[in-house]
């Protein structure tokens, strides 16, 4: 073998897995607005959720980003550990799909149909429909669809690459006799977990695996020990994203890591009878891509199966490995971000939170206008900070969330909702001004006077209304009830100019003191920058 091989392979291995990513990274963006929807529907029952990994997987292409993804959700308190497990053990599953569509590429025959099921054959009239939609795709599922067809061109080509340089290994001793090392089970499940574990990814791992299985110098008996050790290698990237996470979510990590290293002690207690009690001669013919795949899947499925019912238990172990503690549950998990799509809707209904709170906020510093007492007025204080670090945590998501490959749907939702953080946050900052003002006016007694309350009565019952509306119509997305919004807010905003011209002709005609309607001005002002604040947030639901 050349250093020209060498490097052959050096550069089938990294167009393999840059098309791996591309292809899942375009698959996650198709499949990123339909995660929040099959989330909602999701149960505690093991059978769904482990459908809805196989699903999610195969969407994603990636079983370690799902699980990287669950470790946030789960750190964040939006579900809950028992709801993973079947989850995990789908996604083994799920990954087992591009071990198939590879193995096509070992398919040997001379009709011209069957030949372009070989991915060889078809994946350039993909890479070039790919192109053709990332270059005039009008729509961004298109771009994202072509994105995937592209990769999944370049990942093809990396195998082939690495094939084609692997080839002269076949006349070569001394790979006959490292392939020979390798008949030892425990030293190919070593080689399984240590390969998968730097890279990251079963299944570009089977892949390569199924690329040597092109020289014909690989058997069963040395690919089934690596094709096991490759489920736990998996877990490195679950692994990685418990460290700096509350208790309850490195369990998620536990719980992986325990079924997939439960799974492949089982499986190694059936091949060490087959190969070491019962001698099968398979275990010696040399093993095809097809078989790998296939090998790979009955693993898998064999594993979830007899594990499924031992969902309890499994949680049991990770929760007595990890200790509850009382740590603080995050606002916003930074894990998130491995699906963009998810992590923005993650994100607007925490912004959705943020305008319940603020809302909560004004209402308080309105009821406290016919009754001030100082414990409500701490209450709006406490509810504008707890504003303060919600819209603080939001923007600094959302930022970090732009830097991510982001379609343009969400590229302009997220704009939207930094604009919309900063008016919640002023809408927020005005229940102080407004108890501030109502302690003014019930400290020089005129909050007692029953023409001061029926003067402010129907702009604090107006003002709530808008509020409440604002506050439906976010949480909701509701387009016609902004609209509806804009009008009454700007109603309100145009009655209050109205009364502070009338406030102001009543003592220009010697009527009312002139502190008093000072206050009363103040009031109306605040109200007023409120139902403005209100309108602009409808504004960005149209």
């Amino acid at each position: 073998m050349t250093l020209y091989d060498t490097l052959s392979v050096i550069g089938g291995l990294a167009f393999f897995l840059f098309g791996m990513y591309v292809l899942s990274s375009g698959l996650k963006m198709i499949a990123g607005d339909r995660l929040e929807s099959a989330l909602q529907k999701m149960t505690n029952h093991p059978m769904k959720g482990l459908a809805f990994g196989a699903v999610i997987t195969i969407a994603m292409q990636s079983s370690s980003a799902l699980t990287v993804m669950l470790v946030g959700l789960v750190n964040s308190g939006i579900m809950s550990l028992t709801q993973t497990v079947g989850i995990i053990m789908g996604s083994n599953i799920g990954t087992t799909l591009t071990a198939w569509i590879l193995s096509l590429s070992g398919v040997k025959t001379d009709n011209v149909f069957l030949l372009m099921m070989k991915p060889e054959y078809f994946s350039p009239v993909l890479a070039l429909i790919g192109v053709l939609l990332l270059m005039g795709g009008r729509s961004q599922q298109r771009k994202n669809l072509g994105q995937a067809l592209v990769g999944f061109a370049v990942l093809i080509h990396g195998m082939e690459l690495m094939a084609d340089s692997l080839a002269p290994l076949i006349e070569m001793p001394e790979f006959t006799g490292i392939l020979t090392a390798f008949r030892n089970p425990f030293l190919g499940i070593l080689i399984g977990t240590v390969f998968t574990g730097v890279i990251q990814s079963s299944a570009a791992s089977i892949g390569v695996l199924q690329a040597l299985s092109l020289t014909g110098h690989i058997s069963y008996g040395v690919a089934i020990p690596i094709i096991m050790g490759q489920n736990i290698g998996t877990c490195v990237t679950a692994l990685l994203s418990s460290v700096g996470v509350r208790k309850i979510a490195k369990r998620v990590s536990v719980i992986h890591v325990s079924f997939n290293v439960i799974g492949t002690m089982l499986g190694l207690a059936v091949y060490l009878v087959c190969a070491w009690g019962l001698h099968l001669p398979v275990l010696d013919e040399m093993i095809t891509p097809f078989a790998i795949a296939g090998v790979h899947s009955v693993f898998n499925v064999a594993t979830t199966l007899v594990l499924l019912p031992f969902t309890r238990q499994l949680v049991f172990i990770a929760e007595h490995f990890i200790q509850e503690d009382d740590a603080e549950t995050p606002f916003l998990d930074k894990r998130l971000l491995v699906s963009p799509a998810f992590a923005a809707i993650e994100c607007r209904k925490k912004t959705a939170l943020v305008m319940k709170k603020a809302a909560e906020g004004a209402g308080k510093a309105m009821q406290s206008l016919e009754a001030y007492d100082n414990a409500i007025v701490e209450e709006i204080r406490e509810l504008e900070s707890s504003v303060d670090a919600m819209v603080e945590s939001c923007n600094q998501f959302l930022i970090q969330l732009s830097f991510h490959d982001v379609s343009k749907k969400e590229s302009i939702s997220i704009a939207n909702m930094l604009h919309v953080l900063g008016e919640m946050e002023r809408i927020s900052d005005y229940s102080l001004n407004l108890s501030t003002a109502t302690k003014k006016i019930n400290r020089d007694g005129f909050g007692q006077k029953a023409e001061v309350s029926q003067f402010l009565a129907p702009v604090n019952a107006e003002l709530e209304q808008v509020l409440a509306m604002t506050e439906k119509a976010y949480e909701e997305n509701n387009a016609a009830m902004a609209r509806e919004l804009i009008a009454r807010a700007g109603g309100l905003v145009q009655h209050i100019r109205a009364l502070k011209k009338a406030e102001l002709k009543s003592l220009g005609e010697g009527a009312g003191s002139a502190e008093s309607s000072v206050y009363i001005s103040d009031y109306l002002s605040v109200c007023r920058r409120i139902a403005e604040h209100s309108q602009n947030i409808a504004e960005t639901l149209i």
